[in-house]
């Protein structure tokens, strides 16, 4: 168990904070800039969860670097990712600020990669994350937080911030999908 691992496992602990803070009913009070309010629950959720979030390359950075690069550390941080996406997104539906078939088209995308490379592995190859993938998850990382904070400070411009990153969210999300099964055909024709 090495650092990196470590940051990995971290992060999915700090999962079910995010969904305590948001979908938890007791309300530690709220807040008001301008026109918009929001929670401190909110506010606590979206903290964690950028925290998080930037975990994601830290961990990496740091395998690399020391060159303690693990097969547990191959498995979990793209797990990691897929449990705090997934879980911000089923909260945000939950909080009725996210429409359903968005979390469903963008979950589904992960368990099909997913389901790809645990093909791969069981004939002896690795998918590595591309850089589609990983822009990918930044682009989810900043519409969720968007819609978590009710689109500060972009709302008071009249902005919807928010709503033009959620396309671009599902956008991504679907063509990346698309990219890893075309580039990764030759798995799928031989299982």
């Amino acid at each position: 168990m090495n650092l990196a691992n470590r940051i990995t496992l971290a992060r999915i602990f700090l999962v079910p904070v995010v969904m305590f803070f948001l979908l938890v009913r007791y309300n530690i009070g709220t807040f008001s800039i301008g026109s918009l309010t929001m929670t401190y629950n909110e506010l606590i959720a979206a903290l964690v969860f950028i925290l998080a979030a930037s975990t994601d390359g830290l961990d990496g950075y740091i395998a690399r670097k020391r060159k303690i690069v693990t097969n547990l550390g191959k498995f979990l941080d793209p797990l990691a990712d897929k449990l705090l996406i997934s879980a911000a997104l089923i909260s945000l539906v939950e909080m009725q600020r996210l429409e359903a078939w968005i979390a469903i088209v963008i979950i589904s995308r992960e368990f099909a990669v997913t389901g790809l490379r645990l093909v791969a592995a069981a004939e002896g190859q690795v998918i590595a994350a591309s850089a589609l993938g990983k822009l990918k998850t930044w682009v989810q990382i900043v519409a969720i937080t968007a819609v978590m904070i009710r689109n500060f400070p972009f709302g008071f411009f009249g902005i919807p911030f928010d709503e033009v990153a959620t396309w671009a969210m599902v956008v991504i999300t679907l063509y990346s999908g698309y990219d890893y099964f075309a580039k990764n055909r030759n798995v799928i024709q031989y299982s």
